[in-house]
């Protein structure tokens, strides 16, 4: 009888090591829920705070689809309560404050201390680069949705890491194509000259890099090219530095606060290029658009979604009910909704592999297309790399506080303001 009860101690101390390991947390009665825990990195203090909480409720918004039955919902899985065999998720949320050195350490806190399956995140560019070199030594997924630097997926040995929303190399193409549309189709439109700021980041300078090859491929001359140190309390020698050399055109690598302030002191010094154009940024916040009235309007940037897309993307609707609870009646914008569908594909991905071996699951990821209804395409794919190659954006400008889809012309629902208005005239 002792030999027995020895041979089940022994039989359940491997159980529990093996469910430590997958990053699940193992049941003390046969009445607790088997969870599998997925740790979140994100700023959710600093300039960007409000982007940060956002996407953090995204993540909740996909775990509270996925652990409940909303048949009424039209995602995948939705329908259905519980999955992989009664299993739930189960979300360790982190504050990176945009730091990098924050966000490699809460990664690591996260794998070997919380012992998560798995990590979603973290927004800044800057932040997912070393918190996502953390996940691959674990040989943990890392999902992001919303960090835009191509260098990410540019990364040949990288196993683990996917990233569902479109890159920095795309959208410099596509506003260099805007340029050149407009100046086929705009009476004397005459755009030669570009500026570039940026925030001085994994972000921001690959954002320039990427400009600047797309510039000279398109017969653009850059003439300014301003960085500024993230969370900045000024931009006045910044904005001054590129209005002095007066660009026809402006692309801008600005988060948050930063891109409010940088508008106000384009205001305040009184200068406007023709068009202005933005990467994933502070222009696509809706909060921020609002924050800025009329000041924010004319100005353009890559939307992978906005409310005014929701003729296009009529799955999102029932899914915003859930992430307005979350956010004070805030939509969601082209960022945080990356993070549901990361959030909503890995599942799926756990659902068809049969399995919680992250490296399975990894194969299991690149291997299929998945069906997103909250993304422009549709579906989501992966290429080497871990990027999304079905990934898309619209162009659009803000008018009357309303982003209007204007490039490519087959999506447009509203013709550019071009130039964009003088401050005085608006």
């Amino acid at each position: 009888m002792v030999h027995c009860k020895s041979r089940m101690t022994i039989c359940l101390l491997i159980a529990v090591a093996v469910t430590l390991m997958l990053g699940v947390a193992p049941a003390t009665t046969l009445a607790q829920e088997k969870v599998i825990k997925i740790g979140t990195i994100f700023p959710l203090t600093g300039p960007v705070a409000l982007a940060g909480q956002r996407c953090k409720a995204a993540v909740e918004t996909a775990v509270e689809i996925l652990n409940n039955k909303h048949p009424n919902i039209k995602v995948p899985l939705a329908d259905k309560k519980g999955w992989l065999a009664g299993y739930k998720f189960v979300l360790v949320h982190t504050d990176s404050q945009g730091k990098p050195d924050v966000g490699k350490a809460e990664a690591e806190r996260l794998i070997n201390q919380e012992g998560v399956w798995a990590l979603i995140g973290a927004y800044n560019s800057s932040v997912s680069m070393p918190a996502s070199m953390v996940a691959e030594r674990a040989k943990k997924i890392f999902m992001c949705g919303a960090s835009s630097s191509a260098a990410l997926t540019q990364r040949p040995d990288m196993k683990y890491f996917f990233r569902t929303a479109s890159t920095d190399e795309v959208e410099s193409h596509e506003f260099v194509e805007v340029l050149k549309w407009l100046n086929k189709t705009q009476k004397n439109a005459n755009v030669k000259t570009l500026g570039l700021i940026y925030e001085n980041s994994v972000f921001g300078k690959h954002a320039a890099e990427e400009a600047k090859k797309a510039a000279a491929a398109g017969g653009f001359t850059v003439v300014a090219d301003v960085p500024f140190t993230p969370g900045a309390t000024n931009l006045d020698s910044e904005v001054q530095t590129v209005k002095s050399k007066n660009p026809d055109a402006l692309f801008g690598a600005v988060l948050g606060a930063d891109y409010a302030l940088m508008v106000k002191t384009m205001k305040k010094m009184n200068w406007i290029p023709k068009v202005s154009l933005n990467y994933c940024s502070g222009y696509q916040d809706p909060v921020i658009a609002k924050q800025l009235g009329p000041d924010a309007d004319f100005f353009m940037g890559s939307t992978g979604y906005s409310p005014e897309f929701a003729g296009m993307m009529p799955a999102v609707a029932e899914v915003e009910k859930i992430f307005k609870t979350k956010t004070n009646n805030v939509p969601y914008d082209s960022d945080s909704i990356q993070e549901t569908i990361a959030m909503l594909v890995l599942a799926q991905a756990i659902e068809k592999a049969k399995s919680l071996d992250p490296e399975v699951v990894a194969k299991t990821l690149y291997a299929n297309t998945w069906p997103s209804p909250l993304s422009l395409s549709g579906k989501v794919a992966f290429a080497p790399g871990g990027q999304n190659k079905l990934a898309l954006s619209i162009v659009t400008q803000l008018q009357g506080g309303k982003y209007k889809r204007i490039f490519p012309t087959e999506k447009a629902d509203t013709k550019p303001i071009f130039p964009m208005k003088a401050w005085d005239k608006r």
